[in-house]
């Protein structure tokens, strides 16, 4: 078993951009059946911005945080990271993750 958080679309521009650079997964393969995830960079800036709206408060959001940065690594797109990071207000936060 495992949980599976759903959000309406919004016009928030980025929410517009998680959309746009979903990850499809495949689920079965007869019939072909697929699951649209969002970007393991999507997830690090959500999870800041629920962290930071949440009082940063929240010990769970931010180890989701570390933890998808740890597995990632260089894989992140840290230019997407930093840009929207800015944008959302979470920059300090996301700096502070990277150094961890």
């Amino acid at each position: 078993m495992f949980k599976v958080d759903i959000f309406p679309k919004s016009p928030r521009p980025f929410d517009q951009s998680q959309l746009e650079r979903r990850i499809s997964l495949p689920l079965a393969i007869d019939p072909e059946r697929y699951a649209y995830i969002a970007s393991p960079e999507d997830n690090i800036l959500a999870k800041l911005d629920w962290y930071r709206k949440g009082g940063e408060v929240s010990d769970r959001q931010w180890q989701d945080v570390i933890n998808v940065i740890r597995i990632q690594g260089d894989q992140l797109d840290l230019n997407y990271l930093q840009k929207w990071a800015s944008q959302l207000g979470v920059a300090d936060l996301l700096a502070q993750a990277l150094s961890s």
